[in-house]
């Protein structure tokens, strides 16, 4: 019988469980899994305990090595846990083996990342974006959560039931994800002629990591109210807003956030939402400065950036919670004079690694929101001059 992703119930416990590869160390491993922790947090699940172990490549039955194994099975026992979490993916065949060691649930990072996704999908591009990313993500593993019903041994008889079932269920997952394109399909025409109806607006759009405030942002640019929250992946619907700074009207789009290890498959199936950073003319790169790895996030964001092409766009890098980042990094007694040179040499370097492409702000305090505003009209002005110069006089 065909299963659905599994769904994370309230409060669940749960252990996550990590490799730490070559050129990597336990201190890298311990974040990624703090994030692992939080993305549990966000769909109901809370981390009970972290497992790691080094390893180039998993092991291709159980993902961890039998000694690794059998420790987390005498914890999940001990503790009563409810489900295991593992940040890289997991084929059908380690599922079932893992399962069937330790005795519970046993998702991956995708499997999380999809079921939070599921939660927060509001309208109907996004149930059906996200409902594709599950059927395709299901697709591949289906042979290995169907090891449970097939015969042991080789030879004459060992085509069962198991194998039988894993045929109609491939059939029937390949026309749902048939089913599903052809309906996104539908709402993607929709979308374009909306997006086509916006006229000649400059478009900006606001991308970067999750969490890092953009929803926030984009109520203290457009004066709206955009739902901001303060966990991953608070929404996933794009939301256009048109703006106007000083009389020069442009549209503001906040999208979904960016993640590591994003699943390919929710890249693919949300590809129309992203179509909003595709077709913008100016890109706000939002970058939460207050979190210890934010260039890292810098860097996802980036590649991210490439996969969808876009990374030749106008960028404007808003590094925001400064006031997190002093509150974080600066001791209270710390002389003035010493804490104006330390922000200088901050600024300096990152206007240096953007070409002055850069701007420091708190949405949040709306700390330097003025300067932010004025880049942003200086640039769309810009694009209005060379692309509309009949317009260019009224604005």
């Amino acid at each position: 019988m065909l299963e659905k992703q599994y769904k994370i119930k309230t409060e669940e416990k749960a252990i996550l469980i990590g490799l730490v590869r070559s050129q990597q160390t336990h201190q890298q491993i311990e974040e990624y899994l703090e994030e692992l922790a939080f993305l549990a947090e966000t769909a109901g699940a809370t981390a009970i305990k972290k497992f790691t172990q080094r390893l180039d490549h998993p092991d291709s039955k159980t993902f961890v090595g039998k000694g690794k194994l059998e420790e987390i099975k005498q914890y999940v026992q001990f503790k009563n846990i409810d489900l295991a979490i593992f940040d890289d993916d997991l084929t059908g065949s380690q599922i079932a083996n893992i399962e069937k060691s330790i005795g519970i649930k046993a998702i991956d990072r995708s499997d999380l990342i999809l079921d939070i996704f599921a939660r927060r999908a509001r309208t109907a591009q996004a149930k059906v974006q996200v409902e594709l990313a599950q059927y395709q993500y299901l697709l591949p593993r289906l042979k290995g959560m169907w090891q449970h019903l097939e015969r042991q041994g080789g030879g004459i008889g060992t085509r069962g039931p198991g194998e039988t079932e894993i045929e109609t269920d491939r059939r029937i997952v390949k026309d749902k994800i048939s089913l599903l394109r052809k309906r996104l399909e539908e709402i993607d025409k929709q979308s374009f002629t909306q997006r086509k109806e916006r006229g000649e607006f400059i478009r900006v759009s606001l991308v970067g990591y999750t969490n890092v405030g953009k929803s926030t942002l984009m109520n203290v640019l457009s004066k709206s109210d955009v739902f901001a929250e303060n966990k991953l992946f608070a929404t996933l619907d794009t939301t256009t807003r048109k703006v106007v700074f000083d009389n020069t009207p442009f549209l503001l789009s906040d999208t979904v956030g960016f993640i590591r290890k994003l699943p390919h498959n929710l890249i693919e199936s949300f590809k129309s939402t992203l179509d909003e950073v595709r077709e913008a003319d100016i890109l706000l790169h939002i970058v939460d400065i207050s979190h210890f790895h934010y260039e890292d996030q810098i860097d996802t964001v980036n590649k991210t950036l490439q996969e969808l092409k876009v990374h030749d766009k106008p960028v404007l890098v808003v590094f925001n919670k400064m006031d997190l980042y002093r509150e974080k990094n600066f001791d209270p007694y710390i002389p003035d004079e010493a804490l104006q040179e330390i922000l200088k040499d901050l600024y300096q370097k990152w206007n240096n690694n953007t070409q002055g492409n850069c701007v420091f702000i708190s949405a949040m305090e709306k700390t330097n929101i003025d300067e932010l505003r004025q880049n942003v009209l200086d640039r769309v002005r810009r694009i209005y001059n060379i692309r509309y110069p009949y317009k260019a006089i009224h604005y």
